[in-house]
């Protein structure tokens, strides 16, 4: 299966770009989906999060509270890497698996931290959906009704801008966010990796 991994920092507009590849008939593996699966209800990964932290992370439904996590991983360098060494292996592992069964000429990976996770080898194309800083954090703030100097610390956790940009093999440059301007750059696109994938496919 010929992958191209899709990310970009926190209000780049992942998804928006991911959904118009997905209109042309493309399958997509999104590791946020993954992550959420992988701490439902009942999970061993949750049971052993509830345990590490304490029954507040969970909601009255027994599901994961997401911003208490991530409040904790804020404050504790230490709480976060042993939340990112039990949850990331068993997240790539469900992309591997649901890449090898995709079936659409390629699959399309969205990795919000493909860049922090140094996961650039799992793909044969990496594309990046690129805005400045300033735009992040206002769509941020916006998309998640968080303050301006928590949407600033979230976007300052990540890679940076560079480094991303320094993995790409394609980019897409997304600050008006608008699904009209995009279309023409995604065909485009759809187009070459069609033609990868199809030669990749010639070799084996």
């Amino acid at each position: 299966m010929y992958i191209v991994a899709i990310t970009g920092g926190i209000g780049s507009g992942k998804t928006t770009v991911a959904n118009l590849f997905g209109e042309l008939g493309i399958d997509i593996v999104d590791a946020d989906v993954i992550a959420r699966e992988v701490v439902e209800p009942g999970s061993p990964a949750l049971t052993a999060i509830s345990q590490h932290f304490g029954a507040g992370v969970l909601d009255e439904e027994g599901q994961l509270d997401r911003r208490k996590l991530r409040d904790h991983v804020f404050r504790d360098p230490d709480a976060k890497g042993w939340l990112n060494a039990l949850l990331h292996p068993l997240i790539r592992q469900e992309m591997q698996r649901q890449c090898a069964a995709a079936r659409s000429p390629y699959c399309l990976l969205v990795v919000p931290l493909l860049v922090e996770n140094r996961l650039t080898a799992m793909a044969n194309r990496v594309l990046v959906v690129d805005v400045d800083e300033e735009t992040q954090i206002t769509r941020t703030c916006r998309r998640d009704g968080v303050g301006r100097e928590q949407a600033k610390a979230i976007v300052a956790a990540q890679a940076s801008r560079m480094a991303r940009l320094a993995a790409a093999d394609d980019i897409i440059e997304n600050r008006d966010g608008t699904p009209e301007l995009l279309r023409g750059r995604i065909l485009a696109l759809h187009q070459t990796y069609l033609a990868f994938a199809t030669q990749q496919a010639r070799q084996l």
